[in-house]
C-alpha cells in the first residue's frame, strides 16, 4: 500500500518552523514536538517524514542554502571573488545557518551517518564552491587547494565555535590577503 504523497506545503512548513525554532531557542532546544506544534502538523507527519531534528534541520538548511546562496562570483578578479564568496558564506553563518551547523556538527561527533550526510549535502558542495574559487588565482599556483580550504573553513568554525572574534567582512580581506601572500 503506497501512502498519501508528501504534502510539499506541509514540508516547508515544517522546515521553515524548525528553523525559526532553532534561531529563537537554540539547535539543542529544538524538538520534534515543537516543530510539529509551531508548522501546524501532527508529530506523526514529521516523524513519518524524519526519524530526528538533525535531518529536519539538514534538510531545512539545505533548502535554504539552495535558495539563498547566489552563483559563485566570477568577476575575473580572484581576490574579489574570494572576498565576495567569504563574505556570503559569513553572512549565511553568522545567522540560523550557523546555528543549525554548529548544532549538526556537534550531534554528528557521535553519529556516524548523521556526519556522513551532513558531509556530502553541506560541507563537501561548500568546500568544492571554495576550491573553485580559489583555484582562479585566489592563491599562488603551488598552494594545496585543500588545505587552502581548511584553513579559510578552519578559521570560520573556530571564530563561531569558541565566539572570541567576529566572522564578518574583515576577516573575508583578512584571509585573501593571506593567502595570497602564502608562498
Amino acid at each position: 500500500m503506497v501512502g498519501r504523497p508528501r504534502s510539499e506545503v506541509a514540508r516547508k512548513a515544517i522546515l521553515r518552523a524548525a528553523l525559526d525554532l532553532c534561531a529563537r531557542d537554540g539547535y539543542q532546544n529544538v524538538t520534534m514536538k515543537g516543530i510539529a506544534q509551531a508548522a501546524g502538523s501532527g508529530r506523526q507527519t514529521v516523524y513519518r517524514w524524519w526519524q530526528t531534528k538533525a535531518q529536519v534541520l539538514l534538510e531545512a538548511l539545505t533548502d535554504v542554502l539552495a535558495e539563498e546562496v547566489e552563483g559563485l562570483p566570477d568577476t575575473g578578479d580572484a581576490r574579489a571573488d574570494l572576498v565576495a564568496f567569504l563574505e556570503q558564506t559569513f553572512a549565511l553563518a553568522r545567522g540560523v545557518a550557523g546555528q543549525v551547523v554548529v548544532g549538526l556538527m556537534a550531534d554528528a561527533q557521535s553519529d556516524a551517518e548523521l556526519a556522513a550526510e551532513l558531509r556530502a549535502k553541506l560541507i563537501n558542495p561548500r568546500r568544492a564552491a571554495l576550491r573553485a574559487v580559489l583555484a582562479r588565482g585566489a592563491v599562488p599556483a603551488d598552494v594545496e587547494l585543500d588545505l587552502a580550504v581548511d584553513l579559510v573553513f578552519g578559521a570560520m568554525w573556530y571564530r563561531l565555535l569558541n565566539r572570541h572574534a567576529e566572522v564578518n567582512q574583515e576577516l573575508a580581506e583578512e584571509i585573501a590577503g593571506l593567502l595570497a601572500r602564502i608562498n
